[in-house]
């Protein structure tokens, strides 16, 4: 399709009737001012689209329920389509009912935080281990930014979730819906009435401002899925 239009048009008429359509990455140096990737144009060239993210808004909080686990959950309440991940502030609730994790369920383990920094990806490339694999990612990226901001914090991981002093600071399951991968990704901002013992972002992490924190998670898991991506597209097939 881009090799037909582009032997139609002179650059000039090209840029006023498909300044929509996404260019080739070898065409790029000639026509890098139309590089302008949309949906359907990325479709057609066969083009992924980037991961999305928004920034979250701490003055609505959105409850927490383990219902937001569900397939076009962000698309539907923040309008992003496809690969993304969003962030909302809030209590934190999970009964048994809505529980994903089986285990918590069969140890009769519900989920509850007084306020809750969350974080839902929703991945419609990857399979349910690929995406535990990213699960335990944006929870390593959110170990290794509290430890730069607070080297003296003795934070440590144990599989997906954060610990602050032995406290359990975070609650994450990743899981499959039936057109994605989805994962939660919960840090407490507030530890009281935690039904274990609990730290939280405030007071054992030293975190002052949730929201700026929450836009560098996101921005961080962003970049590394983009760039693993990318590290994939750049290496030559090799045999025996």
């Amino acid at each position: 399709l881009w090799n037909q239009e582009k032997s139609r048009f002179t650059k000039a008429s090209f840029r006023k009737n498909y300044s929509n359509y996404a260019v080739p990455q070898n065409d790029i140096k000639d026509y890098s001012d139309f590089g302008i990737i949309k949906p359907e144009i990325s479709k057609i060239l066969g083009l992924k689209e980037p991961l999305q993210h928004i920034q979250i808004d701490d003055k609505d909080e959105i409850k927490y329920t383990g219902e937001q686990l569900s397939p076009h959950w962000i698309y539907k309440n923040f309008g992003i389509m496809g690969n993304a991940v969003a962030a909302f502030i809030g209590e934190c609730e999970v009964n048994l009912s809505h529980m994903v994790d089986i285990e918590d369920v069969v140890n009769n383990e519900p989920i509850y935080s007084k306020k809750m920094l969350n974080i839902i990806v929703e991945d419609f490339n990857s399979t349910l281990v690929e995406m535990v694999y990213k699960q335990r990612l944006l929870v390593t990226i959110t170990k290794e930014l509290i430890e730069k901001k607070h080297p003296e914090i003795n934070i440590r991981r144990n599989g997906d979730d954060l610990f602050i002093n032995n406290k359990k600071l975070s609650v994450s399951i990743a899981t499959k819906s039936i057109t994605s991968t989805l994962i939660h990704f919960g840090l407490n901002i507030i530890s009281d009435g935690a039904p274990v013992s609990a730290a939280d972002l405030t007071e054992d992490a030293l975190i002052t401002d949730i929201k700026q924190f929450a836009l560098e998670i996101l921005s961080y898991y962003k970049e590394e899925v983009k760039d693993i991506e990318l590290a994939a597209t750049k290496v030559r097939g090799v045999t025996e």
